[in-house]
Order: C-alpha cells, then structure tokens, then sequence
C-alpha cells in the first residue's frame, strides 16, 4: 500500500498537531498546579483559609483565570486583600468571586452602562423572551428575539453581561426563585450558542423579590428578562480584572 506525498505531509501535521495539544494540556496542567499551589499559601497568608481558588474552566480546562469561593463569613476588607494576593501570583491572569455578581473588580472604579444595554432593552420593550408554563424551555416564538439579542450585544463583547430572570408572585418564592434561575440560565446558553463568549456573562434568578417599577407582584408582567451590560472605566485591552472582594 502506497502514500502520495500530500497524503504523508497532510498525517505529519496531523501528529505534530496531535503531540503538540497533548504537550500543552500537559504543562498546562503543570502550571496549574503550581499556581493553585501559590494561590491556597497566599490565601492562608491572607487569613482566608475557608475560601480555595480554581483554575479549571466549567470543562475541566485548565486556566490562568482563578475562581474564588467559599468564606461568605469572611468581611470585605479579607475578601479584598485574598483577590489581590491571588491576583499578584506569577502567571495568573484574573480573578472572579462565584458568588459575586459580576467579575471581581476594583471598588474605586465606577461601573458605566454601555450603550448595548439601551439596544437590548429597545427591543424587549415590544416583545418579551417568552417560556413554555413553568418550564425554562424557549417559546418557539422567543427564538428569533434571542438571534437579536445576541446580535445586539456583539458590539460589547469583553463587557460584563448580566442577565436576570424575574417571575411574578404566584408560586411559593422558593419555586420561583428556582425558575428565575433556569430561565437567566437558559438565556446565557442560548447566548453562548449564538457566539457571546461565556467568560463575560452573569446569570442570576431574582424571583418575584425584584417586580417592575410601577407593578404589583403579582402582576404576570413581571415574568422577565433583564440585562445589564457594564464596563469599567477605563477600558483596557487586556483579559486581567483588577481583584477585588466581589
């Protein structure tokens, strides 16, 4: 059995490609671990021990990108010298709170609405992200609103991107704190699937605690979608938060 030259060219690349993802999983899994390492000595020098630090995407990828959690008894000025001792590790590149609304950010920087926001809130001032009853499955009919949504949003990309599920007072709030959740869930997937970069999006379930202005709680209205596309100032060209305690 014989091999044409482009056909031996073409599988050398392929293994030199096979051997050089193999060889950067490996030392990234390297550098990981001496950064978690780094991170866990930093935090009990900080006096933070309840709270650990991540470096693995939701897939289990290695990252530079520490997610803290745990200490919710832990006071701010603790939680802000944690994120900056993390963040002062060689090698890492940022630091986010996974219980923090928003990625980890200086408090003395302010948080400016960026002009996406009044795009988005434009269009669902006519049509509402609708779901099927009690379900965080999309109506059909919702499926083109998110296209321009996400359409919409693409001009902030690398912003923060909240997105915030309401419900009306019906239900025990338990409940509906719970389909609040899935449904901003629901909502980040979907955008995700259209191209928005999930490192930027927020999800949060605020159950019927936060109605519309001007609404009673048990107004059916208030089953919605919000967003809140921020940026800090200034806006610098880099992937690296300024740590802070939330």
């Amino acid at each position: 059995m014989t091999f044409s030259p482009t056909a031996a060219i073409t599988a050398g690349a392929l293994l030199i490609a096979i051997l050089a993802f193999i060889g950067g999983a490996s030392s990234g899994g390297q550098m990981v671990a001496e950064m978690d390492r780094a991170a866990q000595a930093a935090i009990a020098q900080a006096g933070g021990e309840p709270i650990t630090a991540r470096f693995a995407t939701n897939d289990g990828w290695p990252t530079r990108h520490a997610m803290l959690s745990g200490g919710q008894g832990v006071d701010e000025a603790t939680r802000g010298r944690i994120a900056e001792a993390v963040a002062a590790i060689p090698g890492v590149g940022g630091v986010n709170w996974t219980d923090g609304t928003i990625v980890a950010e200086n408090v003395a920087l302010s948080f400016t609405p960026l002009h996406c926001q009044d795009d988005v809130e434009a269009l669902l001032r006519a049509r509402t992200i609708r779901f099927e009853e009690s379900s965080s499955s999309f109506d059909p009919s919702s499926l083109e609103l998110l296209d321009e949504v996400a359409a919409a949003l693409q001009p902030c990309l690398g912003s923060i991107i909240a997105i915030t599920g309401h419900t009306d007072s019906s239900g025990t709030e338990t409940g509906n704190l719970v389909l609040s959740q899935s449904r901003a869930v629901a909502v980040k997937e979907g955008l995700i699937s259209r191209g928005i970069p999930s490192a930027g999006l927020r999800a949060r379930g605020a159950g019927s605690s936060e109605p519309a202005e001007g609404l009673l709680p048990s107004d059916p209205a208030n089953r919605r979608i919000e967003f809140s596309v921020i940026a800090t100032v200034p806006i610098a060209p880099t992937p690296v938060d300024t740590p802070g305690p939330r």
